[in-house]
């Protein structure tokens, strides 16, 4: 019976922690490549925040399904049954490894989006739509790790 309280911690802790990461890292190539551009016009601060914020949706995505799971298992008293713990890993492990990836590669969509900024400021919303893109995946994920965290019973 400990094993599946150990899976659930497992779950919530795949779609926090790599989706966390994943947002880290997109968010910081897209902030390096924004600071560049700042340095030479400051002017388009607010052009370049968007498409650097973007990759930190994934993180959110994972750590509203990671709390979803918390708060389901954390009253039950005892032990997490071993089925109902590996659908809580079950259920983290869509948006933790897809949010990983995709805001990596999110961030490096919006850096080169930070790129168009640079250039030709007036077509910045390229850019977000380009950088949206990504974030489809990280959506459909979310909505997965959702299904599989609602079907879950204890």
């Amino acid at each position: 019976m400990v094993l599946g309280s150990l899976y659930a911690y497992l779950g919530v802790a795949i779609a926090v922690l790599f989706s966390g990461f994943g947002s880290a890292y997109g968010v910081g190539l897209a902030g390096k490549v924004s600071a560049g551009v700042i340095t030479e016009d400051p002017k388009k601060f607010g052009q370049t925040l968007i498409l650097t914020a973007l990759p930190g949706t994934q993180g959110i995505y994972g750590f509203v399904i990671g709390m979803l799971m918390v708060f389901k298992f954390a009253p039950v008293a005892g032990p997490i049954p071993l089925e109902a713990g590996l659908r809580f890993l079950l259920a983290g492990i869509p948006v933790g490894i897809v949010g990983l990836f995709s805001a990596i590669l999110q961030g490096k969509v919006a850096a080169a989006g930070i790129g168009i900024v640079a250039k030709r400021p007036e077509e910045s919303a390229k850019g977000i739509v380009y950088a949206g893109l990504v974030e489809t995946y990280s959506i459909l994920a979310f909505i997965i790790s959702f299904f599989l965290y609602s079907a879950i019973t204890l």
